[in-house]
């Protein structure tokens, strides 16, 4: 059945301002054919907001982000605006949609395409196969727990920051974890670091408790520092991890990479009505305006919308199977290029899939 749908699209800085146009058409592409109806709005976020209004998540952006179907998000952030007062750069921007729109869980996963094997810096045989899905908390833990900031004592200046979890937190995301691995092959490693931290103590408690609710899904526990090195170890060895917020910020850029580039993953963050979806990468200011980003991780992403936010699941299969079909062909951005591919710039890329995903039914 056709849907009628509202996007709030949030372009925001650096290669976001080459890398959401082209999902944007990959999106329109699908609706076209499907006979959808997906009307795209655009609002500033970030740094490309403190510029127009002074602040990185303006009240208007705010409120389209809710009054829309689903958020698709480029990046934020730049060394233009690392001067400003810690809570007025632009990744605040990020964190305030996260928490106003109650966006408790992250979902990235990090699955190798078979053409990339040889652009990982690990060994083919360490990597072939990895098929797995970060699940992160987001709007608890470090980066929310009061008190915070830096104050000034007696033998000078320190810094705080605090690792708060509550039982309702942990439950939540533990819920959305063991959910999806129903839909996978049934196992959930949960991260955390109990023999230290007492929030991690917790966390294994209540994660331990939920998943009394899913005898079909089996539960381990892992240390985190383990974790890291198992990821590059055996990384087949996994299906679905559950991690706080630091923890899963820093593992899922470590999972990201085992499959050749980190511009290669999308991410959905989801919980209450409104999902977001954005790639994992930044805003690499470093290459942007020079049409060399990775347009795939940001063309994904529109995949995983139509998946967990709209159900359109052979949609979402259809724009997969595009990027796919223009791998093995052998075009690849730089970040991801090998000796006889051939490089293609942010809108080729962009485009070949778009003629991929445009033919597949003819």
């Amino acid at each position: 059945m056709p849907l009628t749908k509202r996007i709030a699209v949030l372009a925001g800085d650096g290669v976001g301002q080459e890398i959401v146009p082209q999902a944007v058409s990959v999106l329109e592409a699908v609706a076209k054919r499907c006979g959808h109806t997906f009307t795209c709005v655009y609002g500033p976020v970030g740094g490309e907001a403190i510029d127009k209004t002074g602040m990185p998540l303006p009240p208007e952006t705010l409120t389209l982000a809710k009054g829309s179907d689903a958020v698709l998000l480029g990046a934020v952030g730049g060394p233009k605006w690392e001067g400003l007062n810690y809570e007025q750069r632009p990744e605040r921007a990020l964190l305030g949609l996260r928490e106003q729109l109650g966006l408790f869980g992250n979902l990235r996963p990090a699955k190798l395409y078979p053409e990339l094997a040889d652009a990982s810096t690990l060994k083919r045989e360490v990597i072939e196969g990895i098929d797995l899905l970060v699940v992160r908390e987001l709007t608890g833990g470090i980066y929310f727990g009061k008190p915070k900031g830096i104050e000034r004592t007696e033998a000078g200046l320190r810094g705080i920051n605090t690792e708060v979890y509550t039982e309702e937190e942990i439950t939540r995301i533990a819920h959305v974890a063991f959910t999806a691995a129903r839909k996978r092959r049934r196992l959930v490693t949960s991260i955390d670091k109990a023999n230290v931290l007492e929030s991690s103590e917790l966390w294994r408690q209540v994660v331990t408790e939920v998943h009394r609710q899913y005898p079909d899904v089996e539960l381990r526990h892992m240390y985190v520092d383990n974790c890291a090195m198992q990821l590059i170890r055996n990384p087949r060895q996994f299906d679905v991890l559950l991690t706080t917020n630091l923890f899963g910020d820093i593992l899922s850029d470590e999972a990201a990479m085992l499959t050749g580039s980190i511009g290669m993953l999308p991410s959905a963050s989801v919980g209450a009505t409104v999902g977001m979806y954005e790639p994992i990468h930044g805003s690499a200011p470093d290459i942007a305006g020079k049409n060399v980003a990775n347009p795939i991780g940001m063309i994904a992403s529109v995949a995983m919308m139509l998946r967990y936010s709209f159900d359109l699941e052979q949609e979402a299969e259809s724009i997969e199977r595009a990027i796919q079909a223009v791998l093995a062909q052998g075009y690849r951005t730089q970040d991801i290029a090998s000796p006889g591919t051939t490089v293609v710039g942010t809108t080729e890329m962009g485009a070949r899939i778009l003629d991929h995903l445009q033919a597949g039914d003819r």
